[in-house]
């Protein structure tokens, strides 16, 4: 993500605006048709948002909450797996 923001810090910013819109809904669009068709669709959505996030609040916050979800799932894993072993 950082060699993305690098990248398109060099760019005049319409021209940035453009592309990360460009970008990010391709993925989010990409993202919702391949959860009713085989592919990875839960990662090309928050690939998506991602790139959003960039430029755009409502994204910025929907990345955090979809993070913070990710977080307390990966928790909940990992202390089941710990509770399994002992």
């Amino acid at each position: 993500m950082e060699k993305l923001k690098s990248l398109l810090a060099k760019l005049p910013h319409p021209v940035r605006w453009a592309v990360t819109m460009i970008v990010g809904f391709v993925l989010l669009i990409l993202g919702l048709i391949m959860m009713v068709t085989p592919g990875p669709g839960l990662l090309f959505i928050f690939f998506g948002l991602s790139v959003l996030s960039l430029e755009i609040e409502w994204a910025r916050e929907l990345n955090k909450a979809g993070l913070q979800g990710l977080e307390k799932i990966v928790a909940k894993i990992k202390s089941a797996f710990k509770r399994k072993q002992k």
